[in-house]
């Protein structure tokens, strides 16, 4: 029944416009009820979205397993894949829906608002995993706006060729330049730094390297 209301709900907003469509023109065609229409869907726009629900539980599942292992750039990478793979899994409806929402606004308006959850999760989830950073709050919210900026560009590439192009292989490089840019330096604390006068001898300033790095301590040692 739900797939039914969405392939006539397409059916007329490609033949009669997505404005001069009603409900009521959707459950006719459909051949189901008001009611049947609403337990699936809270209103017109949704119809055209109709997988962006269980994408996000899929993405919420996937980072919840095993959440503090694995680089947490490429971790949010591969959450940004399964949106891809939705796509990807009709790519003659997707192709439809990129074309009907590029001609509505409120449709365009409606996907801005989608894209927004995705990266309000992402980066809910980068925040968990930078909380020992004093810059982790800011580092969560610019990775996960650069995430799905590469991923949004990689899949429009996609949807404008008329899902010709391949579309693996646009993400992969797309996503492999955050990767570059974001993912290094994530530990910050992994990094000891020791200043030492000139002509200090090589022991000493092995010695304190590990006076530095001994227990985590984070005190820096006597410098000479």
């Amino acid at each position: 029944m739900r797939e039914a209301i969405v392939e006539a709900a397409f059916e007329l907003f490609l033949s009669r416009g997505f404005e001069q469509t009603t409900i009521d023109d959707i459950v006719t065609l459909a051949g189901v009820g008001r009611r049947s229409f609403f337990r699936y869907f809270p209103a017109k726009e949704t119809v055209v979205f109709p997988d962006h629900e269980r994408c996000l539980a899929d993405m919420t599942r996937l980072l919840g397993i095993d959440p503090d292992e694995g680089a947490p750039v490429d971790r949010v990478c591969d959450a940004a894949r399964l949106v891809l793979r939705m796509y990807a899994e009709n790519p003659d409806f997707s192709v439809r829906r990129y074309r009907l929402t590029k001609q509505v606004p409120g449709l365009r308006a409606h996907e801005l608002s989608v894209v927004w959850r995705y990266e309000r999760m992402l980066a809910e989830y980068l925040r968990a995993r930078f909380a020992n950073r004093p810059d982790g709050a800011l580092r969560a919210d610019v990775v996960a706006a650069a995430v799905v900026a590469a991923h949004n560009n990689a899949l429009r590439s996609w949807l404008r060729s008329g899902a010709t192009v391949d579309a693996t292989a646009a993400m992969d490089e797309a996503l492999a330049f955050v990767r570059e840019s974001f993912g290094c330096a994530e530990a910050p604390d992994d990094v000891v730094v020791v200043v030492s006068r000139r002509g200090v001898p090589m022991w000493r300033v092995v010695q304190e390297i590990e006076s530095a790095t001994a227990a985590g301590s984070g005190s820096p040692p006597e410098g000479n």
